[in-house]
């Protein structure tokens, strides 16, 4: 195909590989419009959390290291392979998890695990009736989970942190002011708030909430504002797990230092 031969792409995923890189360079080659659809290339989603460890970390876990492994002479992925045919060839698997526009420059932004059907069919209209607002806008709405979602905020005072399944869920009130964490405040809406409307919290795949750079620096203050007891943020079990499940590989952090 010719260079901008393509009007449009909706590129999913996260670059882990270089392959992914290929790709991605390869498509905003050919393509006038390029969008980073869904939270894996917005935000790098939950195998952006991949970041916390490097490669050889990651290697020795899946191939050495799991109780289903049997492998006695540590043999791990190479990306070149003699074999009787030829030789094969394996892409790279990077060190850190890049979302798309850490790879290639990126028109637009159409997040969410997945993106929600309404929102990929205004994309779509907006595309074909030549309606795209200015370029790196996010498509979606402007405000945050909480605004869309029904259930009643009360005093969201957070005196200790529970999981969903240690509470008895009236089905009706803020699960903040039932002691356990939701996403919504630092979350962008557009999802219509599905997770919560069937009694489970947001965790935030809809990415970063207007005006947010960083969705779990911005939760964790979120946090901070209306906890009543010092050690409410220490009750937590995995503070970047729940933090960042979507959004470390497009956060402040990126990921962890190894040296």
């Amino acid at each position: 195909m010719p260079d901008k031969h393509i009007d449009v792409c909706f590129f999913n995923g996260a670059i882990r590989t270089e392959e992914n890189e290929r790709m991605a360079k390869l498509l905003r080659q050919k393509t006038k419009a390029l969008i980073a659809f869904g939270s894996c290339a917005c935000d790098g989603c939950v195998i952006g959390l991949g970041n916390l460890w490097n490669r050889e970390n990651v290697f020795e876990r899946a191939y050495m290291e799991t109780p289903s492994t049997k492998n006695p002479q540590r043999t791990t992925p190479q990306t070149h392979l003699k074999v009787n045919e030829g030789e094969l060839e394996l892409p790279e698997f990077y060190d850190t998890v890049k979302t798309l526009a850490q790879t290639v420059d990126v028109d637009y932004f159409l997040s969410g695990c997945p993106p929600p059907v309404p929102l990929i069919i205004n994309a779509a209209m907006a595309i074909f009736k030549n309606e795209l607002p200015p370029k790196g806008s996010v498509l979606m709405p402007t405000k945050s989970i909480c605004d869309e979602c029904p259930r009643e905020k009360k005093d969201k005072k957070l005196s200790e942190v529970k999981r969903i399944y240690e509470i008895e869920d009236d089905q009706e009130t803020c699960f903040l002011d039932q002691q356990v964490i939701c996403m919504g405040p630092a979350t962008r809406e557009g999802c219509e708030a599905q997770c919560p409307k069937v009694n489970m919290p947001c965790t935030g795949c809809g990415g970063p909430s207007p005006r947010v750079s960083d969705q779990g620096a911005a939760m964790a203050g979120a946090i901070a504002s209306i906890a009543t007891d010092t050690n409410v943020i220490d009750q937590i079990m995995d503070p970047i797990g729940t933090f960042y499940k979507f959004s470390l590989a497009n956060s402040i952090l990126k990921r962890k230092v190894i040296e």
